[in-house]
């Protein structure tokens, strides 16, 4: 091509202007379809611009007076050295100097004079039209870009030019591909399927290898969209194999960065795969998609794709990180991401900055939920901010959400871990924030995922508030959820939002004297189960059990029967079922405490001994997981109840073992709760050892135990009246009288 170009350029130095202005002209012409060529294989762009400058020389003596085929010929010549260009620019300048030049050919390469022609150059303009489109926010170019293939396909037939047709089509595909992403519909992107297909009618892999091979990666990017708006997999799974067919032909060897690419695109099918599927071997294919693609897509050679795998990669090793309990995933994810960000900047490509800071918000976040401390949630929380400095609500309104809906959720995980309420007022207004776009109308069901989420946020802070306001509002949330979270359209979504209905629910009626919220609560919990089935979740079903358990049991210690109480030991036992303690150590020792306090109720109410001595193998269980290193608090919970179960049961025994037991728990529970820490609770234990003492002590000669009850209670009534806890202590006054009766009349 180089010695062209300089043939060229040698013959212009006879076929000058003065003398043969029309050879001078096709000479230029030729000059740059030389260097056009040239331009096309080269990085830079000195050879495009110098065929623009050579094509428009031309034009100056192929005037379309002189000679209009040979001026529409080179027009159109003009119109694609421009456009490639303009493929290359970031502004729009040069493909609408290409749409301008591929008109103006139109004008004299009529459809009735030269129909091929025409329809190449009516192929052209589209292919401009499209490039332009890409770069707009609306869809006119693209409509006008598919409104010129249909007019090339009018003389491009299948019977005249079956390749050139095949290519049409091909383009065709794409305009139609990139309208349809822009619209809510699949109408365009079905159609898109249609070229396609019709374009491999022709485009064979015998006959034309490479262009097979790129109608089907394009066949399986359209494929993909339509699964991604599917909620089966079957378009997903077809786009798998359309990437896995041209990897057939689109090899490493041959064209590196296309296979690059197409690993690329098989590894986005296979994610989405992933996501919808239990197991993880689609997500693992696609981690050795992204990596194989990286191989040939390196920083070095293309930056920006590079990043853009990198982030594709972080996307497939979060999903996958979310369903093991190990960490390593999420730390592999962070990495890919944070890679993608040196390319990826903010001055360059300031969305994509944005769209990889969200992500790697959402693996920070996942990685803070598994770890104790809050310092990858801090870093999140960073991230979504970042992100939120490009992805502004009047630029991206409905990703700014997405972002706002994120940032929420970072900060409602923080919040839970402080004691404060400001990281969950700060969720509950980027909450709303993200409500603002995402409307009911809009999005319903992103709508009804951020009412849920609000809840949850309000639910925590009516937690830690004495009034029922934010519970309330957290109540209203969830039910406004529901109204698009329909068990019909999203039954396990739906199952979620009724469990934490029932939560909200349960947390007032336990702040109310009267039963109805906890049996609403209950009703929540029950509708939640018949979605939540064991056999589908049995992690959420198990929850759902337990918090089940929770509501009946507040019921069952209202109501003077046992019925509610066997309900719900019936339901922790269930949920015991799929929380072992081999899966989830801390859930099982949770649901064997609960079950303990429950069988504990029960067994005072009866005059037996069964449920007790239930009650205290229940608490001894959880106690096997609630260490006091672990959990420390919790421990001494269980100790404290644990020492009651004990105390009640020999209360009811002639011995002294079981009160000697009792003893020790409690002194136990206090290394816990200090007088220092938790002045209330110390001076209850030691009512508590007291109570053990007495009853001891009336079982011995000796008056020693009777004496270091007095003790207890003294201590106790010390404290009471040190914190002001009036109600105790006339009753503690009265133990110590009738303690102080019973050592005076020993002595007697």
């Amino acid at each position: 091509l180089q010695e062209a170009v300089a043939a060229y350029r040698a013959a212009l130095g006879e076929y000058t202007r003065e003398r043969v202005p029309l050879n001078w002209a096709m000479t230029q012409n030729n000059l740059g379809t030389a260097l056009q060529t040239l331009g096309e294989r080269e990085s830079d762009t000195a050879r495009l611009q110098e065929a623009v400058a050579a094509y428009r020389a031309a034009l100056e003596e192929r005037s379309r007076e002189r000679v209009p085929l040979d001026w529409a010929a080179t027009q159109n010549n003009l119109g694609n050295a421009l456009q490639t260009l303009g493929e290359r620019e970031s502004d729009t300048a040069r493909l609408q100097e290409a749409v301008a030049a591929y008109r103006a050919a139109l004008e004299e390469r009529s459809r009735e004079r030269v129909p091929l022609d025409w329809a190449a150059t009516q192929n052209n303009l589209g292919n401009a039209l499209q490039t332009l489109g890409e770069r707009e926010s609306d869809t006119a170019r693209l409509q006008e870009a598919v409104a010129a293939y249909r007019a090339a396909l009018g003389e491009y037939t299948r019977e005249r030019v079956p390749l050139n047709w095949a290519a049409t089509q091909n383009n065709l595909g794409n305009a139609l591909q990139t309208l349809g992403e822009r619209e809510s519909g699949t109408a365009r992107l079905e159609e898109a399927v249609a070229a396609y297909r019709a374009a491999l009618g022709e485009y064979t892999r015998e006959r034309v290898p490479l262009n097979w091979a790129t109608t089907q990666n394009n066949l399986g990017l359209v494929l993909w969209r339509l699964g991604e708006r599917e909620s089966g997999t079957a378009r997903l799974e077809e786009a798998v194999a359309a990437y896995r067919a041209a990897l057939g032909e689109y090899t490493r060897e041959r064209v590196p960065l296309n296979w690059a690419t197409t690993q690329n695109n098989l590894g986005n099918a296979l994610w989405r795969l992933g996501e919808r599927e239990s197991g993880t071997a689609r997500l693992e294919d696609a981690v050795a998609a992204y990596r194989a693609a990286l191989e040939e897509r390196s920083r070095e050679r293309v930056p920006l794709n590079w990043a853009a795998t990198q982030n594709n990669l972080g996307n497939a090793l979060q999903t996958l990180g979310e369903r093991e309990s190990g960490t390593a995933r999420l730390q592999e994810a962070v990495a890919a991401y944070r890679a993608a960000l040196e390319e990826r900047s903010r001055e360059r490509v300031p969305l994509n900055w944005a769209t990889t800071q969200n992500n790697l918000g959402n693996a920070l976040w996942r990685l803070g939920e598994r770890e104790s401390g809050t310092a990858r949630l801090e870093e999140a929380v960073a991230a979504y901010r970042a992100a939120l400095e490009e992805r502004s609500r009047e630029r991206v309104p409905l990703n700014w959400a997405m972002t706002q809906n994120n940032l929420g959720t970072a900060l409602q995980t923080l919040g839970e871990r402080e004691s404060g309420t400001a990281r969950l007022e700060e969720a509950v207004a980027a909450y709303r924030a993200a409500l603002g776009e995402y409307t009911r109308e809009r999005v319903p069901l992103n709508w009804a995922t951020t009412q849920n989420n609000l809840g949850n946020a309000l639910w925590r802070l009516g937690e830690r508030e004495s009034g029922t306001a934010r519970l309330e509002e957290a109540v209203a949330a969830y039910r406004a959820a529901l109204e698009e979270r329909s068990r019909e359209r999203v039954p396990l979504n739906w199952a979620m939002t009724q469990n934490n209905l029932g939560t909200a629910l349960q947390t007032l009626g336990e702040r109310e004297s009267g039963t109805a919220r906890l049996e609403e609560a209950v009703a929540a919990y029950r509708a939640a189960l018949t979605e939540w089935t064991r056999e589908q979740v049995p992690l959420d079903w198990a929850r759902a059990q337990y918090e089940l358990g929770n509501a009946l049991s507040t019921l069952g210690k209202r109501e003077s029967g046992t019925e509610r109480l066997e309900e719900a030991v019936v339901a922790y036992r269930a949920a015991l079922t799929e929380w072992t303690r081999e899966q989830v150590p801390l859930d099982w020792a949770r649901a064997q405490y609960k079950l303990g306090n429950t069988l504990s109720t029960l067994g005072k109410r009866e005059s037996g001994t069964e449920r007790l001595e239930e009650a205290v193998v229940a608490y001894r269980a959880a106690l096997t997981e609630w260490t006091r290193e672990q959990v420390p608090l919790d421990w001494a919970a269980t100790q404290h109840n644990l020492g009651t179960a004990l105390q009640t049961l020999g209360k009811r025994e002639s011995g002294t073992a079981r009160l000697e037991e009792a003893m020790a728990a409690h002194r136990a529970a206090l290394t816990e709760y200090s007088r220092e820490r938790d002045p209330l609770t110390w001076a209850e234990l030691q009512l508590q050892i007291g109570e053990s003492l007495v009853y001891i002590g009336k079982r011995l000669p000796s008056t020693e135990r009777l004496e270091e009850a007095a003790a207890a209670y003294r201590m106790a009534l010390d404290t009471f009246k040190e914190i002001k806890a009036g109600m105790f202590i006339k009753p503690t006054e009265h133990r110590i009288y009738v303690v102080e009766a019973m050592l005076a009349a020993r002595r007697r």
